[in-house]
């Protein structure tokens, strides 16, 4: 993922709200959300290329996600960061035990930003900053640097998402994250990636031939039913839509 907007503990009725938009080649390949063949209790989308996911969700009410930290000309990591979010689904650690663990081997992956949630409580970690945190109720932006950075596209998703908190609608949180709004160049970072590509990378929603956005997905998860809405996207247009509804099953 390359951003994403958590509303913990901040709607009276779910819980959870999570926006996301995956970012990444177009031809990497990718099999779109759907409740796993091997784990049926996990409903995420796959890389198919290392594995892992992005982004994902469990019928006991499990949830975690994951967006790469912008650095270029680092070296890359020994293991896929797509694994650390799989991992967390398939197992039953609370997720205090688990961001504490993924921090200590942080060594091993390119720089990451987790956000994971065993349904009592949501954490954050990052190998590239301080962590792991326990969150308070409260909504938070992630995008390809640490927890809250103020980055256009962030502050953007943050407004829109704020102003639609109190009434959420799985179609017009989608509609917030396909916004192409590129920022003004004097509010651009400088992550050393060139000023054409830190354009680009502005907006919400990528949009170009080889890189873009890949999937926004809305999560509205309640106390007895969670809602998982995900729109795939190619460098054409629309793909598919993938629309899960389910009761919330009790954590063994």
């Amino acid at each position: 993922m390359c951003l994403i907007a958590v509303a913990w503990q901040a709607h009276p009725d779910y819980p959870l709200i999570v926006l996301a938009n995956r970012d990444e080649f177009h031809a990497r390949p990718a099999a779109p959300a759907r409740f796993w063949t091997e784990a049926p209790q996990v409903l995420a989308g796959r890389d198919l290329s290392a594995g892992g996911t992005w982004l994902g969700v469990t019928r006991q009410g499990r949830f975690a996600a994951l967006t790469n930290v912008r650095e270029p000309g680092m070296p890359p990591g020994g293991r896929s960061r797509g694994l650390i979010v799989s991992a967390y689904l398939l197992g039953e650690e609370p997720a205090e035990a688990y961001t504490t663990r993924v921090t200590a081997e942080g060594g091993d992956y390119s720089g990451f930003n987790l956000l994971a949630s065993d349904g009592d409580s949501l954490w954050w970690t990052s190998n590239r900053g301080a962590g792991p945190r326990r969150l308070d109720p409260g909504v938070y932006l992630l995008s390809n640097h640490l927890l809250d950075t103020p980055w256009p596209k962030v502050e953007l998703l943050r407004a829109g998402f704020m102003a639609q908190l109190s009434q959420p609608d799985p179609e017009a949180l989608l509609a917030l994250l396909q916004d192409e709004r590129e920022a003004a160049d004097i509010d651009l970072p400088d992550t050393g990636v060139g000023l054409a590509m830190e354009r680009l990378l502005s907006a919400p929603f990528i949009r170009s031939p080889q890189y873009g956005t890949r999937a926004s997905t809305v999560v509205m998860a309640g106390e007895d039913r969670i809602r998982f809405v995900e729109q795939g996207h190619g460098p054409e247009g629309p793909l598919e839509r993938s629309v899960f509804a389910f009761d919330r099953l009790a954590s063994a």
